[in-house]
């Protein structure tokens, strides 16, 4: 992990590191699961002796913010994501309401989020997103439908860090957690409908370009003309699906079926 603790500049106390170690959690700049450097290293960038880095730490740990595996460092703990608790990620995907409300929600919200990101971007930011375009284009080119959707998922992240707007970064997080931990199994389908993929990159493209341009209303029209895309055509690849299934069940009906098919007939 690159330097990004700064050294404490007043009293020198356990409060200035929590603080500053809060704020990147609360900022983002700190992400769940990521692991701080060791304890000299940290002691060191804070300019703290170690005994008040380990009461800022602790102090962290008590309050769930970080966590310390055994032999393993310590970690951000999982504090992102916690809008939707796990009987209700399980609940989601079985309710057709649930899944168009979810995607209702995104694209006001990220429409919003475009907005800010044409707005607020710094110079670092745009880096960022360019890297990340970088990374979709490439999955793109080698047709590996997984990477391009997870490269989705973090190009969205990183809208939403560059609105720089505490609140809406986490619960956009929230939202993305739903799709990184495979609640809505069908958008995977959505890259193999004709033309999609295509049209999907497309789409990042001129969110990606108008939020670069620092054009606020083109941005928030780029991301809400998204995931209007992505409502049509996850209830399309949910329609194919479905026309696929009976489709193999009347070949395997008018086949004859194997014995236990006859016999159940």
């Amino acid at each position: 992990m690159n330097d990004i603790f700064s050294r404490i500049d007043h009293s020198r106390t356990a409060d200035e590191v929590v603080g500053q170690i809060e704020s990147l959690i609360l900022e983002g700049v700190l992400r769940t699961g990521d692991r701080l450097p060791g304890e000299r290293e940290l002691s060191r960038q804070f300019e703290v002796s170690r005994p008040i880095l380990r009461d800022a730490l602790k102090a962290l740990e008590a309050r769930g913010l970080l966590v310390t595996r055994h032999g393993g460092g310590t970690h951000v703990a999982d504090v992102i994501g916690q809008v939707f608790s796990p009987p209700v990620m399980e609940l989601i995907p079985r309710h057709r309401k649930a899944a168009g409300d979810y995607l209702e929600y995104r694209r006001e919200m990220e429409g919003v989020a475009a907005e800010y990101a044409a707005r607020r971007a710094t110079a670092d930011d745009l880096a960022l997103l360019d890297r990340i375009m970088e990374r979709m284009e490439a999955a793109h080119r080698t047709g590996d439908f997984e990477d391009e959707a997870e490269t989705d998922v973090e190009f969205h992240n990183a809208v939403g860090e560059c609105a720089h707007n505490i609140i809406l970064l986490h619960t956009l997080r929230s939202c993305y957690r739903l799709l990184s931990e495979g609640v809505f199994q069908n958008r995977l389908l959505v890259f193999a409908l004709p033309g999609a993929r295509e049209e999907l990159l497309a789409q990042h493209r001129a969110i990606h370009a108008a939020v670069k341009a620092g054009d606020p209303a083109a941005a928030r029209k780029a991301a809400m003309d998204h995931i209007t895309y992505v409502e049509r055509s996850m209830a399309e690849a949910e329609r194919t699906g479905d026309w696929q299934r009976v489709s193999r069940l009347r070949l395997r009906q008018r086949a004859g079926g194997d014995p236990a098919d006859k016999r159940n007939g």
